[in-house]
């Protein structure tokens, strides 16, 4: 029978996984007290909820709130990050804290409930430029043909204003002579 811990701390990891846009499972084995909040103080400043909890507890929490596929990268002492906006600054955020110091392994992750993305995955990941970034190299890409479209039409414009000109030019004096 599970008792009303429990069934509370399932119904807030619940809660947490369905209002998080990228959840990462750690491994946390061989961390101490000390690296511990300060693993958790560098987590905090990058935006990111990182939590501890027991495996069964996630799983049947993922299972809740309909992300399954969570359930196959937890393994061993797990620990999640939980990331509620930018998921590529929360798994550059991970990424910098497991490689300050290598006591943190990262096992896989769940972006906007799609499926399971390995340990370099996450890495990959976390190598993308923040979004604004994206967001200005898409529009920048969006631009290019119009203003390469505009270019080219006012030049055409243009070779025909100056070739009138030069022709206004040369019977200018033709007229003058007479």
């Amino acid at each position: 029978m599970p008792t009303q811990a429990k069934v509370d701390r399932v119904a807030e990891l619940q809660e947490k996984l369905e209002n998080s846009s990228i959840v990462i499972s750690t491994g946390y084995s061989g961390i101490g007290v000390n690296q511990m909040v300060n693993l958790r103080r560098r987590m905090r400043d990058g935006g990111v909820e990182f939590i501890v909890v027991k495996n069964n507890l996630l799983a049947l929490a993922a299972d809740g709130a309909d992300v399954p596929q969570l359930k196959d990268i937890i393994a061993g002492q797990t620990a999640i990050a939980l990331g509620y906006d930018d998921a590529a600054a929360t798994a550059k955020a991970v990424n910098d804290a497991a490689n300050a110091d290598g006591t943190l392994a990262i096992q896989g992750a769940v972006v906007n409930r799609g499926e399971a993305l390995s340990a370099d995955g996450v890495t990959r990941l976390a190598s993308l430029p923040p979004q604004p970034v994206l967001v200005a190299q898409l529009l920048g890409n969006m631009q290019a043909p119009l203003y390469g479209l505009a270019s080219v039409l006012n030049a055409t414009i243009s070779s025909l204003a100056y070739v009138l000109q030069a022709r206004i030019g040369q019977l200018e004096p033709a007229e003058a002579a007479e």
